[in-house]
């Protein structure tokens, strides 16, 4: 499997040691969104802009608090 050469950014928050895993957002060139872990960098998933802001918004409200 071939890496995903991007600009990977994570929050400030996470912290910087080896126990601070978290999940890292970089843009393509033809406007997409790649997410991955920061402890799987191998398995990236692909979304657009709109579609993580609709994520966003429906995690801030608790959307997924009760997921089962």
């Amino acid at each position: 499997m071939r890496m995903y050469r991007a600009d990977w950014r994570k929050s400030s928050f996470s912290g910087t040691g080896p126990d601070n895993n978290c999940v890292e957002l970089a843009a393509t060139k033809s406007g997409g969104i790649r997410l991955r872990e920061s402890d799987a960098p191998r398995t990236i998933l692909a979304t657009t802009p709109p579609s993580l802001a609709a994520f966003i918004r429906a995690a801030k409200a608790g959307e997924f608090d009760r997921l089962r």
